[in-house]
């Protein structure tokens, strides 16, 4: 593996100080896609294709990493190894599918999701099956506190996400172009639930790996979403007034943010 135990450290440290300079960043600057689309940002592309262009790497780059690895057959790697594929065909494969419309993606959310996307790759990929210590995860990790724990918060997290997304989906018609407001499950209690079940989803992945590489991930995923979801918030707020204001909702931590 051309990653050593020191610089697989730099990464981390690395990739954690860029999340905090991303987080601010994102407080000025609009990543222009989705409901937020901004035509500013240069060339764009089917919306589809985007995400899967933007999230398939990130699935293949993970299965070559573990299928690479002298680990690749230990049971508790190959299970967390899995975990991570299954939210990541989901989300190359099946949501791009279920998408409605005609929307546009810029092609340099798609360039930057693809760099992130390999660069987290290598973060999980390569402390799961390279970096970990040898007996780092064995047989009895699958029951441990930490993987128990992790894997019912992972669980809880996508299926958030993947609900949330569908609800999303249904506030439209075919060839309807307007916005609404999202009604339902843990819509609730927050304006971006999809955002809020993606945290929480990757909060139990650094549970259930009990690692700094799944947590550096935690943290990128808020980093990334928080000041969308607080954009988004602003963007009900300005589009439906006090029909929006009235309900009360957090951004995207139900009572919290």
């Amino acid at each position: 593996m051309f990653l050593t135990p020191h610089s697989f450290d730099i990464l981390l440290v690395s990739m954690s100080v860029l999340a905090v300079v991303v987080f601010i960043a994102l407080q000025r600057v609009e990543a222009g896609y989705g409901i937020l689309y901004n035509p500013k940002w240069g060339p764009a592309v089917d919306n589809r294709l985007g995400w899967v262009v933007m999230e398939a790497p990130v699935f293949f780059a993970m299965l070559a990493l573990w299928l690479c690895s002298p680990r690749r057959t230990e049971i508790a790697p190959v299970v967390m190894a899995l975990l991570f594929e299954l939210h990541y065909f989901q989300r190359s494969f099946v949501f791009p599918l279920l998408i409605k419309g005609k929307s546009r993606m810029p092609l340099a959310i798609v360039v930057m999701g693809i760099v992130f996307n390999l660069i987290n790759a290598v973060m999980q990929g390569g402390w799961i099956f390279y970096v970990s210590a040898p007996d780092r995860y064995p047989v009895s990790w699958l029951w441990s506190p930490q993987f128990i724990i992790g894997t019912l918060v992972f669980f809880a997290g996508m299926y958030i996400n993947i609900d949330s997304d569908r609800i999303i989906r249904s506030l439209r018609r075919p060839g309807d172009t307007a916005h609404y407001i999202p009604r339902g499950g843990l819509f609730r209690y927050v304006s971006s639930a999809n955002y809020f079940g993606e945290i929480l989803e990757w909060t139990g992945f650094a549970i259930l790996t009990w690692s700094w590489a799944g947590a550096v991930f935690a943290l990128w995923t808020f980093a990334n979403l928080a000041p969308r979801a607080a954009k988004t918030h602003r963007r009900y707020a300005r589009e439906f007034g006090e029909k929006f204001t009235s309900l009360g909702l957090k951004r995207v931590i139900p009572f919290v943010y």
